[in-house]
């Protein structure tokens, strides 16, 4: 595994230009843990609650859908503010796509890029790898255990929740179970706990799965098999249709459903092979064209 990734896109670019979508996702993450952080801290409540229900300047209804769910499997019916929240959180991830709940709002993200980070520099090689069908698993445990005991079994132990509140409010031995998620990213199964457990992820990538927002791999022809854009990907399995099988036909979309649209693959890339595009069409929609006397491929404009 590389300790570095991303040397010929700093060398062509420059370093802001191979790092903006981190450096901006860091910004978002920051800016929205501030928000909640202006209450409890300052007395200048812009939003209260917490990541899983929130209300935006007394006015606007924010609910996490997976603890909506969790609710409903529980027998609990909630108020009609709670699903209005769920509905707008739903509409913005649908239009953003994929799970970018994931890369771009999510305290845990910091915690597993850091594990990332940490396992490269280590150069740790275990490999101990799980189905990500196992993540499914996991959302039906959780929801059986809530359906059986009436009550919302996974926030006990949901290191998002835990995180975020103990962030605002003082966690303590909620604390270990963030070391376990990151110690187990680090020495265990890479990118383990985002790629393969979270339910919340799974919720997200059925949410983002038709999104307008996709990532595309409109220069593939151009890839030089660096390979660092799968070191960085939290999920590089969804690389290899768009970047390795340029069949007749084939789709250089990347899956809308499991991409987290962190965009780090747009940073690293020394090529500039891959693209942001907005567009309501299906992946067959998406055709190989001839630009001049260089294949290049591109997604059409929806009309």
């Amino acid at each position: 595994m590389k300790a570095q990734v991303g040397l010929d896109a700093v060398a062509r670019f420059g370093w802001m230009r191979a790092h903006r979508f981190l450096l901006l996702r860091r910004l978002m993450q920051l800016s929205v843990m501030g928000l909640f952080l202006l209450g409890p801290w300052f007395d200048v409540w812009l939003i209260r609650g917490n990541l899983s229900s929130s209300e935006l300047l007394g006015a606007i209804p924010f609910t996490e859908p997976w603890m909506l769910l969790q609710s409903l499997v529980s027998g609990y019916w909630p108020q009609a503010t709670l699903l209005l929240g769920a509905g707008i959180v739903i509409a913005i991830y649908w239009l953003i796509g994929g799970r970018s709940y994931c890369s771009w709002v999510c305290p845990m993200n910091v915690v597993t890029d850091t594990a990332h980070w940490l396992r490269r520099q280590l150069k740790v090689r275990s490999q101990i790898t799980m189905p990500s069908s196992i993540r499914w698993g996991v959302v039906a445990g959780a929801l059986l255990a809530t359906a059986f005991v009436q009550g919302l079994v996974w926030e006990l132990i949901n290191p998002v929740s835990l995180l975020h509140r103990g962030i605002l409010f003082g966690l303590g031995a909620g604390w270990l179970l963030i070391v376990a998620v990151f110690l187990f990213d680090v020495f265990v199964v890479e990118k383990g706990w985002c790629s393969q457990l979270c339910p919340m992820g799974a919720c997200y990538g059925l949410i983002g799965r038709i999104s307008p927002v996709k990532v595309v791999a409109n220069r593939r022809e151009d890839c030089n098999q660096c390979m660092d854009c799968y070191v960085v990907c939290p999920e590089p399995h969804i690389l290899k249709a768009p970047l390795r099988e340029m069949k007749q036909g084939s789709s250089p979309l990347v899956s809308a459903q499991d991409c987290t649209r962190c965009l780090r693959c747009i940073d690293v890339c020394g090529q500039d092979v891959f693209d942001v595009t907005a567009s309501l069409k299906t992946n067959n929609s998406i055709q190989p064209v001839a630009t001049g006397n260089r294949p290049r491929t591109k997604v059409e404009n929806n009309k």
